[in-house]
């Protein structure tokens, strides 16, 4: 009886094995990273991003570098640049995901982040003249951290210009922070 159950659930652990690689796997292709960046980009009236295959072994060479101390630290490289970290895994969905997430933080009138929050990473997925992307992860010599690094051709978040434009009277009022009779 104890055989044949274990005969029985061997199969069914094997599947369930293989469906959690797959999924671990299934948001960090080429493709994930653009679906998530261009649909941001869409939001704002921004066209698509490229893959890039420079770009991301460019990526994928700079990660490489970070895995032994596991410390996030930008490569100052021709690219511009987003980086992630986990303690432990992260998928690229995920890491975009999270760059995309300080839009709120965003105000398109002065152009600034608000104040005590970060949201150039979102600025730079959605700076209109980057038009190439690639991304790369590594898992850390700890055997549990994750760095993931996006990076732009060309870069974006330059001081003084605004990473996307939009007509006066199709600004949402999200942001402009107010509506009509505003002082």
């Amino acid at each position: 009886m104890r055989a044949s159950m274990i005969s029985l659930l061997f199969p069914l652990i094997a599947i369930l094995i293989t469906t959690f690689t797959q999924i671990s796997y299934a948001q960090n292709s080429p493709q994930d990273y653009l679906n998530i960046h261009n649909k941001a980009r869409s939001q704002v009236g921004v066209g698509p991003i490229y893959w890039d295959q420079n770009v991301a072994s460019y990526a994928q060479n700079y990660v490489n570098q970070l895995k032994a101390n596991c410390k996030m630290v930008h490569s100052k490289g021709p690219y511009g640049e987003n980086l992630a970290w986990s303690s432990g895994d992260i998928t690229g969905t995920s890491a975009v995901n999270m760059w995309i997430d300080e839009k709120q933080y965003y105000d398109y009138n002065s152009n600034t982040c608000a104040v005590g929050y970060r949201c150039g990473h979102y600025t730079q997925v959605v700076w209109r003249d980057s038009v190439r992307v690639g991304c790369a992860k590594v898992k850390c010599n700890d055997g549990r951290s994750t760095i993931i690094s996006c990076n732009y051709d060309p870069p974006g978040n330059y001081i003084g210009q605004r990473p996307f434009d939009v007509d006066a009277f199709e600004l949402p009022l999200s942001f402009n922070h107010g509506g009509f009779g505003d002082k």
